[in-house]
């Protein structure tokens, strides 16, 4: 799949049955340097409690090689048990990243969410899957 992002426009990744699972909205776009999103994942009432996730990806060249720097942001303060989320899922989504770039197929790796994450959110009112 090709994504050609516009500012303003939906950002949108599908499992693989098809289902909604992340959505949010382009805010920059300047290629090849940056990507700016938000990032909401597709949990009734997480965007509400938590709010808005904001992703920023900023590509530099390095001498022959290329830095990619993601940084993640919120609008609000959150608990170290809400953020272990991110702190599993990320590597996992930018492993699989580098592996589609270096061979055009990507990795496949199952994560769950930490359970500390699960309990966190549970304790906040909110339902997951």
């Amino acid at each position: 799949m090709e994504v050609e992002p516009r500012l303003g426009g939906a950002f949108i990744v599908r499992t693989p049955d098809g289902a909604l699972h992340i959505s949010g909205e382009v805010l920059a776009y300047d290629p090849p340097r940056k990507l700016a999103v938000t990032f909401n994942v597709n949990w009734p009432e997480l965007i509400e409690k938590l709010g808005p996730t904001l992703v920023t990806y900023e590509i530099e060249q390095v001498g022959d090689a290329v830095r990619l720097t993601m940084s993640e942001g919120h609008d609000r303060p959150l608990s170290d048990d809400i953020l272990a989320g991110g702190r599993s899922g990320w590597p996992a989504i930018l492993s699989s990243l580098k592996s589609m770039l270096e061979t055009g197929k990507p990795l496949v790796v199952k994560l769950g969410p930490p359970q500390r994450m699960l309990d966190a959110l549970k304790a906040m009112g909110i339902k997951t899957p």
